[in-house]
């Protein structure tokens, strides 16, 4: 954990200071976790959208968790999962067809230490993938089976539901791997449907999120830049896109993508050693803004256009922060738009 002082860094000829933006204070900040929190996911109670939850990893080798707050910040003790192995990135996903006649929502997350996924459904928090599923299991090379990153696709067309999967090494292409879950009754596994990415070498990808709708998926080459690619394995592993290349400091981290019913949308990502975020459009990924929330050293974030009660009445961006804790902001502080 970094010690700052007004906003600066001690280790300040290495890092720099904190930016010079005016800061939009966060709504509110959660509990603290034990270790060190990096990647939240916000699960949508549609039913009762103000008990909505958010999963927070909390990253140790033997004890982490993936602790759930509601939207008071308070940790919800029954509701998070603990004794994990170093717990990474988290995403959630809704209507899982688990049978023919139920259809649930679930909660994946990677557990780098132990090579491997695990899935949960929600509310309910039970297990549905009998102790985890491993991941990379073709590299023979440990270091290249630890997983960071996951960020889950259901395609609108057929329903089929995803888990993109990033790791902590990895070669030059086909860094990330793509899993299809396929239910049979109350049991799920998965299934490698194919290798993509390209990667620059330069440090490592992490961050990783997929537009259902448009089918894009979007991850951070940590020292270069933004890549956009086709979620559906039917369309290929070509490269659409690359930006994002000139406006971070250092590591490109958390992506979060916030959509409108109209369409619009942006693209909210960590700027990390600048304690930061870029703001890009959905469409063309064109820079919109910068904007200085408060956080430090943000790894993963967050958000949702939903109405989430009278603290966030047009939605919620989550944010890590590394003081072991999130950050909740109304998602109008933001004026996206």
């Amino acid at each position: 954990m970094k010690k700052y002082i007004f906003g600066c860094l001690l280790a300040a000829s290495l890092t720099g200071c904190k930016n010079n933006l005016p800061e939009i204070k966060p709504t509110l900040v959660t509990e603290k976790t034990p270790h060190d929190t990096d990647d939240p996911a916000i699960w949508i109670n549609k039913a009762n959208p103000e008990q909505s939850i958010v999963f927070g990893t909390d990253k140790d080798e033997v004890n982490g968790g993936v602790y759930a707050f509601d939207l008071d910040g308070k940790i919800i003790k029954e509701k998070s999962i603990t004794g994990l192995s170093y717990p990474n990135n988290v995403d959630v996903e809704y209507e899982f067809a688990l049978n023919d006649s139920t259809q649930i929502d679930i909660m994946m997350f990677t557990e780098r230490e132990k090579h491997q996924i695990r899935l949960f459904s929600i509310p309910d928090m039970t297990p549905l993938d009998n102790g985890g599923f491993p991941v990379f299991e073709d590299e023979t090379d440990l270091e290249l089976r630890r997983p960071m990153g996951i960020s889950l696709y259901k395609n609108p067309e057929n329903n089929k539901v995803y888990a993109i999967v990033g790791r902590k090494k990895g070669p030059t292409e086909g860094y990330l791997y793509q899993y299809e879950l396929t239910a049979n009754m109350s049991s799920v596994s998965v299934k490698l449907a194919r290798k993509f990415g390209t990667f620059s070498g330069n440090k490592e990808i992490e961050a990783i999120v997929v537009d259902d709708a448009l089918g894009h998926v979007y991850y951070s080459d940590e020292g270069i830049g933004v890549r956009k690619f086709y979620a559906d394995p039917a369309q290929g592993n070509a490269q659409i896109s690359i930006f994002g290349t000139d406006r971070f400091k250092d590591d490109i981290e958390g992506i979060a993508l916030t959509t409108y019913s109209d369409g619009e949308g942006f693209l909210i990502v960590s700027n990390q050693q600048d304690h930061s975020f870029n703001i890009f459009k959905r469409g063309d990924n064109s820079f919109v803004k910068t904007l200085n929330l408060g956080t430090l050293e943000t790894d993963g974030c967050d958000v949702t256009t939903a109405a989430l009660g009278a603290k966030y009445p047009n939605g919620l961006f989550v944010s890590m922060n590394d003081e072991k804790d999130f950050f909740y902001h109304s998602l109008d502080s933001l004026k996206l738009r």
